[in-house]
């Protein structure tokens, strides 16, 4: 029971991140103990299908609750408390890092891990400003549904790999707003082209991505841990320079209010998760042996 309800806990925040710009759901998932098991299923999703279905429903549950708070509270928080609900994220993803750090470094330090590091920083930064300079696509009656299922694929290739934000990748093409607008108003065969283009987009770049986190363990993490660091810059970029809602005061609470929970999931990945995870992702950096 401890460990259904704990999924429903992981799937809640994993489609938060879907929404919530810059933020990374596979980081999400590398930090609540879920990534590789989540990895594994995406990547054959028809192996052990019993097994699987009963390990995402409660996951399930979690996002559809989640789907729900963003667009009735986290929305009007982005409307409203725009600058302190960044901060609320960029607390949630700092907590993580020294997570990342010790899997990155588990195998040992090598010194390709820093080439790594500054490429995903490289990347994140980059990303954060392209999404600044996009067009954001206002008139929606325009947008095409092989236009939305393209973006979706891209999304769903962008949500296994650790450090980057499909909310983020969405701005790029100016979609973003198009899709929560078509959240908001329930528009089914949006919805239905999007979700299905991101699922075949996750299940076939999930395989890609499986291979390279066993093969290069360190180096991946290495990357993983340059994409969290480059995405405070990003995030910190498309801070709002006048919200007359915020003062230093809220933003402080809300980071730190962000580090406690992030910290509240690394605890509970450790008391409640019982999937073994942990323990796979913590034996295969042990293993890993990069040539």
């Amino acid at each position: 029971m401890k460990n259904f309800l704990y999924r429903i806990f992981c799937g809640f925040f994993l489609g938060i991140s879907i929404f919530a710009p810059g933020v990374s759901g596979s980081v999400m998932a590398v930090m609540m103990g879920i990534y590789t098991k989540l990895l594994d299923i995406v990547s054959n999703p028809f192996k052990n299908f019993k097994k699987n279905i009963i390990y995402l429903f409660p996951m399930g549950i979690g996002m559809l609750l989640s789907l729900v708070l963003f667009v009735v509270l986290f929305s009007y928080l982005f409307e409203t408390y725009k600058k302190a609900t960044y901060l609320l994220f960029m607390g949630l993803i700092a907590g993580n890092l020294p997570v990342i750090f010790k899997d990155a470094m588990a195998g040992g330090f090598k010194k390709r891990y820093i080439i790594g590091i500054l490429t995903a920083f490289s990347v994140a930064v980059t990303l954060g400003i392209l999404r600044l300079s996009a067009p954001q696509m206002q008139d929606f009656e325009k947008i095409s549904l092989v236009f939305v299922g393209l973006c979706g694929a891209l999304g769903g290739a962008s949500g296994m790999v650790p450090g980057m934000s499909v909310s983020m990748v969405l701005m790029v093409p100016g979609i973003y707003d198009y899709i929560l607008h078509s959240a908001k108003i329930i528009d089914v065969p949006v919805l239905l082209v999007f979700g299905a283009c991101f699922a075949v987009g996750m299940v076939v770049f999930s395989r890609f991505t499986k291979y390279i986190f066993k093969k290069y363990h360190g180096f991946a993490y290495s990357m993983v841990f340059g994409f969290i660091c480059g995405s405070f810059v990003s995030i910190y970029m498309g801070l709002p320079k006048h919200d007359p809602n915020f003062n230093w005061l809220i933003g402080v609470m809300a980071l730190a209010l962000g580090l406690v929970i992030s910290l509240l999931f690394v605890y509970l990945s450790k008391k409640f998760n019982l999937d073994d995870d942990s323990k796979e992702d913590a034996q295969l950096a042990e293993n890993s042996q990069e040539n």
